[in-house]
């Protein structure tokens, strides 16, 4: 936690669990508890999992020019999206690479709250800001708990009046055990799910109180490392994990395009003039790997920078895997050459384990996202 320079509300209830705040987006996160992963997986694809995912940067963008400022930041048509709806964003830097993600809320007419990752978006937007009529707040005092899976809207059902109601990326302000909150429909499982934003004050109570009602159905508070084995399996990505960042190609400046990501469906139809759109419209057809999914012959897992081998020639990596024993399977999110990136191309692990594998589309679970989008 050396680095960590932001506070969790949390934190003595994480330390309880057996968490050693480590740091991430400077604040200590709790990556691991006292408990083992795989129980953390089962609850929230079976049950409900409460997640602590106060890290995530949360900014406000207020004023006449919020709206202009993050419409040329970011791949979306802003203008689409009204009061209490959200959308799914990314944002490239003049290159068109990808730089940053981040969930986008619009709280008023000229009012938004961006979610950001651990990319460098917050400080593009900061820049861009000068001299605009646009106030820039990084909100530390709100927190974000995640309860992930699908008894979470039977738990909150008996809280939230009208939850049931709330459509996926749409989001409300209301109270939850008498303390004022946002509620979202978002997360980052592939499960149904909701994000609970709250005063720091009031985080402890709401956490505790979660637990302590949920306890009879099976919820259960979640370490933070058990999102990668959800995210593989959902086809989630987590920068700078699954980017050339990570995994750098040889004489080159790190960056991807959202073709080689697969985040090419986040700019919306023919949106011309966001940062990056003509090199980001110019790199199609130029890919140099694909992200793609790859199930393995066997019952471990592997480890992330595991090479993938095809007809003896190295084809790919590894960036996150996991092995889930609801279903059996050792599945895992790759880096792979272009022409290895189809359904069913045989491959060889190598590094952690040796294992024969095949190349799978993601995601893995829920391919409709029937589970996330469930209505009533």
């Amino acid at each position: 936690m050396a680095n960590s320079w932001r506070i969790s509300a949390l934190a003595d209830r994480h330390r309880a669990l057996g968490s050693k705040l480590e740091d991430w987006n400077g604040m200590g996160t709790a990556w691991t508890y006292d408990a083992d992963l795989a129980d953390h997986h089962e609850a929230i694809r079976t049950r409900a999992g409460l997640m602590d995912v106060s890290g995530l940067k949360k900014v406000h963008y207020v004023g006449p020019h919020a709206e202009s400022l993050l419409d040329y930041a970011c791949t979306r048509d802003l203008s689409k999206v009204y009061p209490g709806k959200s959308v799914y964003a990314t944002f490239l830097n003049e290159e068109g690479k990808f730089v940053d993600d981040g969930v986008i809320y619009r709280t008023g007419p000229n009012s938004f709250m961006v979610v950001h990752g651990a990319g460098t978006g917050y400080e593009c937007l900061t820049r861009g800001a000068q001299g605009k009529q646009v106030a820039v707040l990084f909100d530390d005092d709100l927190h974000n708990l995640s309860l992930q899976g699908p008894l979470a809207v039977d738990f909150l059902a008996e809280h939230v009046p009208g939850i049931r109601d709330l459509n996926y990326f749409h989001h409300i302000q209301t109270r939850l055990f008498g303390r004022p909150v946002t509620i979202s429909r978002t997360g980052y499982t592939g499960e149904r799910g909701y994000e609970i934003f709250c005063k720091a004050a009031d985080a402890p109570l709401i956490w505790d109180t979660i637990l302590e009602q949920g306890k009879s159905a099976g919820i259960v508070a979640c370490a933070f490392t058990a999102l990668d084995w959800l995210r593989v399996e959902s086809y989630l990505l987590f920068y700078p994990y699954d980017n050339s960042e990570m995994y750098p190609f040889a004489n080159e400046r790190p960056g991807d395009s959202l073709w080689e990501l697969g985040l090419d469906f986040t700019v919306s139809p023919g949106k011309q003039g966001f940062r990056g759109a003509e090199e980001h419209y110019r790199l199609q057809g130029r890919e140099r790997f694909k992200i793609f999914g790859v199930q393995l012959d066997s019952q471990q897992a592997a480890a992330s920078g595991d090479t993938l081998w095809r007809d003896g020639h190295q084809v790919g990596v590894i960036t996150c895997a996991m092995y889930s024993r609801l279903t059996q399977r050792s599945v895992a999110v790759a880096r792979l050459a272009v022409d290895s990136a189809v359904a069913g191309t045989p491959l060889e692990v190598r590094g952690s384990l040796k294992a024969a594998a095949t190349a799978q589309p993601m995601p893995f679970d829920d391919p409709s996202k029937s589970k996330r989008t469930a209505k009533g």
